[in-house]
């Protein structure tokens, strides 16, 4: 497999389905951008992190590279002419979403109470931690967009949703893992 193929040199790609469109397509920015973040997951894993959090990250971004081949799919090429599915992998489904919650409700356990919001940094990997968070969000802003234009299977909002949520959470448990001070954003007193 080549990796260049001159296709895109005049600023069109193609979709799974051979739907031409360019690159600028909502399409194409959502599952970019879910390759951006993924690349950010990859630098938090490349950390000194615990096992556990390497592999929860791992699974994370096998399921964004599932959701990017979701999200370049549209609808109507669902199918190949036989009815046999074009993407012939496991989606993103209830129980992926299900798992974050439940790291998420364990790191939490162990984490002190929060009573302001906190101010990203503190240490390097809690700052990757905190970028992810953001470009998970400009993904899930980008895909909500992409949904009132086109029909799109709601599990790829609601999964960057709670991912973003994830990543915070697990900025906190990094802090407290590196022993680094969590900042609460504390707003100055207007006079």
């Amino acid at each position: 497999m080549k990796i260049y193929t001159k296709t895109g040199d005049k600023g069109k790609t193609s979709l799974f389905g051979g739907t031409r469109v360019p690159k600028y397509n909502l399409r194409i920015e959502a599952y970019g951008t879910i390759d951006e973040l993924n690349s950010y997951i990859g630098l938090i894993r490349d950390q000194e992190i615990d096992k556990n959090t390497f592999s929860v990250l791992v699974k994370i971004q096998n399921e964004l590279f599932t959701l990017g081949a979701m999200l370049a799919t549209p609808k109507d090429k669902e199918l190949l002419k036989s009815g046999k599915e074009r993407l012939n992998i496991p989606k993103i489904t209830a129980a992926d979403i299900h798992f974050l919650e439940q790291e998420m409700d364990a790191m939490d356990k162990k984490l002190p109470a929060m009573t302001n919001f906190v101010l990203p940094g503190g240490h390097t990997t809690v700052s990757f931690c905190h970028i992810a968070r953001c470009v998970c969000r400009r993904a899930e802003r980008i895909t909500v967009n992409l949904s009132e234009e086109e029909d799109l299977n709601n599990i790829t909002i609601s999964y960057l949703n709670r991912l973003s949520d994830y990543l915070f959470v697990l900025a906190r448990k990094l802090t407290m893992d590196n022993q680094a001070i969590e900042v609460p954003w504390i707003p100055k007193k207007t006079k």
